[in-house]
This record gives C-alpha cells, structure tokens and sequence, in this order.
C-alpha cells in the first residue's frame, strides 16, 4: 500500500505570554525586556537565529509599551535600502527627542550588518543588545516538547531523549526535524516512536 499523502494542517503555535518558555538561551533577553521602560537608549536590539523565539519575545514586549514605541521583527531587511535605512534613522532621533524606544529583531548583530547609513550604523551599534543564543540541551529538550506539543503529536517515551544527542543544537534544525517527524507520522499512520524518528533521521 502506497504512503498517504501528507496534508499541511495549521500548527497551533500560540504566541502568548503563558506558552513561552524562559529558557537558559533566552533568559538574558527575557530579563532585558522586563526592564522596560528602565533602559538608558533610545534602541534595543535582540539578536538570534532563524527560529529562536524572537518574534515570540517582540509579541510579549507589545503588551508593554507605549503607542509611540516602534518594534521591528526581522529589521536585517532594512539594511542595504536606503529609504528604510533614512526612516530608521528618523524614527531614531525621534525616539531620543520624545524619550521613547526602539526594538529591533535580528538575525546577527549589529557589527555584521551591511549598513549603509554611517550615522544610523554609529547609533545602532552603540545600542544595547542582547542574544538569543543556540539551545543547551535543557533548552533543546523543552524546545521539542512544546513543538509536538504544538503539533498535537502523540510521542511515545524515550522518543525525546533518542533525538537529543543525535541533531545539531540549533532551533532550527529542531523545527525542521519536527516537521518531518509530523509528516512522516501522518504519511504512515503511526504515533511517534523511536523506530519512527530513527527513519526519519537515517538510521
């Protein structure tokens, strides 16, 4: 009998406050957002691999600030146009004028931007910034449990614990693995196990 084909079904990946995890990659940046409105520039900048959890964090800083506060999910597209680069650099001065506060989301930080606008680049890279880093293995293992989890997967024990030493700790590299595992569940019409994900992962 030929695999089924697999179906793409939305993900329930909820970005509230209460399903995101504090994690010993992220508990820097989490502790940085918390202190606002105390931050001493005009610019915070968090910085963090595909899939990190920035966009999460960006959502839990809109419950905090003010109206006239700008935050910037994947700002790295700003860099090299010069329109958007200008922009940014007014909504600078003005966030200094007015006492108010911009968030930038990135892939890398400032000093590996290609930013064209000397005086925007000068502002920018004197802003606090603060990392996403790659998961541990605490982080990893929490990581996996929230996106079957988010995939409504029904994962048998021990699945977690054989996937831990054998992928690369970036998140990433744990998403796409999961995605995989969610379509090979589906394709063959089994839970999840360790024989499954073996499969998956090529023996």
């Amino acid at each position: 009998m030929s695999a089924q084909i697999p179906l793409s079904f939305p993900i329930n990946e909820s970005l509230h406050a209460n399903d995101f995890m504090i994690l010993p990659c992220n508990e820097d940046a989490v502790e940085f957002v918390n202190r606002y409105p105390i931050w001493h520039y005009p610019a915070l900048v968090i910085y963090g691999e595909k899939g990190s959890g920035k966009t999460h964090l960006l959502n839990l800083l809109q419950d905090k600030i003010s109206d006239n506060d700008l935050v910037v999910d994947d700002a790295d597209e700003i860099f090299g146009n010069e329109d958007a680069e200008i922009d940014l650099f007014h909504r600078f001065n003005q966030a200094k004028e007015s006492g108010n506060f911009i968030v930038l989301a990135v892939s890398k930080n400032m000093m590996q931007q290609n930013i064209n606008l000397p005086d925007l680049a000068s502002r920018l890279r004197a802003a606090p910034s603060v990392e996403i880093e790659s998961p541990d293995e605490i982080s990893l293992q929490a990581i996996l449990v929230k996106l079957f989890y988010d995939r409504q997967l029904n994962v048998e024990p021990g699945v977690v614990a054989y996937i831990l030493p054998r992928i690369e700790r970036s998140f990433e590299s744990v998403q796409n693995l999961v995605r995989k595992i969610d379509e090979s569940s589906l394709s063959e019409k089994r839970s999840v196990t360790v024989p499954l994900v073996r499969g998956v992962l090529g023996g």
